[in-house]
C-alpha cells in the first residue's frame, strides 16, 4: 500500500514522545513492505532539514512546509475574541499545507491518508469540504492524545485563577472540536482503553481499534555489562510539554525536600529537552539536573529507578515503555502509567499522592522493593505487547477493514 502521513512536526530526532510516536508508526510500516509519504508541519520549535530521514530509504519520501506554529499573545487574544477554533489548533492551519496537500492527492494514488493527531485534523475535513478527498484512500485518524483531556486535568491543578480559567476554556473549545471532527474519518487509531471510552463519549462512530504506542526493541535492550548506579533514581521527559513540567515540579516541592532530609545519600537524575533555566541552577539537594542527552537508553541504563510523577496528561507515555523495554522497574502516578499493560507490584509500582511516593522511595533506598523482578517483568510486558512489528500489523488490521489496498500488493516480509 501507499500511506499518505500527514504530521504536525518532523518526527525526528528522537527525542521526545511527540516524535517517537509517529517516527515508529512509518518505520515500522516501511519494515511490512508499504510506501509512505509524509506530509510535515516545519514547525519553529521543531525545524528540521528537508533530507533530514533520508535514512528511511527509498520507500519513504518527506514533504515539508514551513509554518509559524509559535504562540503570539495577540493571535492568542484576536482567537479567544473572533474564532471558535481553539488557538492550540488554528496555530497549525495554513493554506501553504493544505496546497501541498492536494498537489500531493492529485498527483499520486494513496491507500490511507493518516492524520497523526487533532493538530492536523482540520485538514481532512476541510478536504471534505472542497470534494477534494480520494474515493479511493481510508482516511485515519491516529488519536496520539485526546488533546481536550490533557488541558482539563492542567487546568484542574492550576492555582493561579485566571490561568485555570484560560485552561479550561481551552478544554472547552477542544473538547468541541474533536467531537465535531472525529466524524469525517473512516477510522480512529487510539491509543488506551482509557481514550477509546472517551472517543466514545464523544460520539465516536466505529471502527475505533486499540492500536498502543510502540517501542523499536532493538534500542531499548538491557545490557548486563551496564550495572545502573545504587540509590539513584531519575525522570527523563521533555521539560517543553506542560505536564512533564508540572509533575516534575511537583516532584521537587512535594517529595523530594522530605525525601533527601532523611536518605540524604539518595540522588535524583533529571533529563530532558527544554529545561527551564531555574531548574538548571546548581542545587545542595543531591538532584542533578542533565538538561538535554543525545542517547535516552544509555542515560536510563545509568540510574536505577525510573520516576515518572505525571499529575495531568493524556494519551500513553512512551518512555515509560521504552524505561520497561530495559528492564527498569518504575515509580509512577496511576495517572502516568494510564494505558499501559502493567499491574502494581508486578511490572510496576503505582502510587499516587506525596506519602505514598515518599514511602516507595524510603522503599526503594532500604532494599525492600523488588526491583529486579519488577524490571525482568516489565521487560517480558514490553516486548510481549509494545514491539513495533506487533503495532504495525494492529494498523495493517485496521487499513484492511476500511477496504484499503484492497488491489495493492501484498507486503513484502
Amino acid at each position: 500500500m501507499h500511506i499518505l502521513q500527514v504530521s504536525p512536526r518532523v518526527p525526528f530526532p528522537l527525542h521526545d514522545g511527540g516524535a517517537i510516536g509517529i517516527y515508529n508508526i512509518t518505520a515500522g510500516l516501511l519494515r511490512a513492505g508499504h510506501r509512505v509519504t509524509m506530509l510535515a508541519i516545519n514547525t519553529p520549535k521543531h525545524h528540521q532539514p528537508a533530507g533530514v530521514l533520508d535514512h528511511l530509504g527509498p520507500n519513504f519520501r518527506l514533504v515539508t512546509v514551513d509554518v509559524d506554529t509559535n504562540l503570539k499573545p495577540w493571535r492568542a487574544l484576536r482567537n479567544l475574541l473572533f474564532s471558535h477554533r481553539p488557538y492550540n489548533v488554528e496555530r497549525f492551519i495554513s493554506s501553504e499545507v493544505s496546497g501541498a496537500l492536494v498537489a500531493l492527492i492529485q498527483a499520486e494514488n494513496f491507500d490511507v491518508i493518516q492524520y497523526e493527531g487533532t493538530f492536523v485534523a482540520w485538514y481532512h475535513e476541510w478536504l471534505d469540504s472542497e470534494e477534494l478527498t480520494p474515493e479511493r484512500a481510508a482516511s485515519v485518524l491516529r488519536a496520539h492524545n485526546i488533546e481536550y483531556v490533557i488541558w482539563e486535568r492542567l487546568a484542574q491543578g492550576e492555582k493561579n485563577p485566571a490561568k485555570r480559567r484560560y485552561l479550561s476554556h481551552l478544554a472547552t473549545r477542544l473538547r468541541s472540536f474533536e467531537k465535531e471532527y472525529l466524524w469525517c474519518f473512516d477510522g480512529v487509531a487510539a491509543i488506551t482503553e482509557e481514550d477509546i471510552a472517551r472517543l466514545k463519549d464523544l460520539g465516536c462512530p466505529e471502527p475505533i481499534a486499540l492500536i498502543p504506542a510502540a517501542v523499536e526493541m532493538s534500542s531499548f535492550q538491557p545490557d548486563p555489562a551496564i550495572r545502573p548506579r545504587p540509590r539513584t533514581v531519575f525522570m527523563i521527559g521533555s521539560l517543553n510539554w506542560l505536564p512533564n513540567r508540572e509533575g516534575l515540579e511537583w516532584l521537587l516541592r512535594e517529595v523530594w525536600p522530605a525525601v533527601h532530609a532523611e536518605l540524604p545519600d539518595l540522588e535524583l537524575h533529571v533529563a530532558g529537552t527544554g529545561t527551564p533555566p531555574h531548574l538548571l541552577a546548581p542545587r545542595a539537594d543531591n538532584v542533578f539536573m542533565h538538561g538535554f542527552v543525545d542517547s535516552a537508553a544509555a542515560f536510563m541504563r545509568r540510574y536505577d529507578l525510573m520516576l515518572v510523577p505525571l499529575l495531568s496528561g493524556g494519551g500513553m507515555r512512551v518512555k515509560i515503555i521504552e524505561g520497561m523495554a530495559l528492564g527498569k522497574a518504575i515509580l509512577s502516578t496511576g495517572l502516568g502509567a494510564e494505558g499501559i499493560a502493567v499491574r502494581d507490584g508486578h511490572d510496576a509500582v503505582l502510587r499516587d499522592g506525596a506519602p505514598a511516593w515518599q514511602a516507595a522511595l524510603r522503599d526503594y533506598y532500604h532494599g525492600r522493593l523488588p526491583t529486579a523482578a519488577i524490571g525482568a517483568a516489565a521487560a517480558a510486558t514490553a516486548a510481549a505487547v509494545y514491539d513495533n512489528r506487533r503495532v504495525t500489523e494492529r494498523f495493517e488490521a485496521l487499513y484492511a477493514r476500511l477496504g484499503a489496498g484492497a488491489g495493492a500488493a501484498a507486503p513484502a516480509g
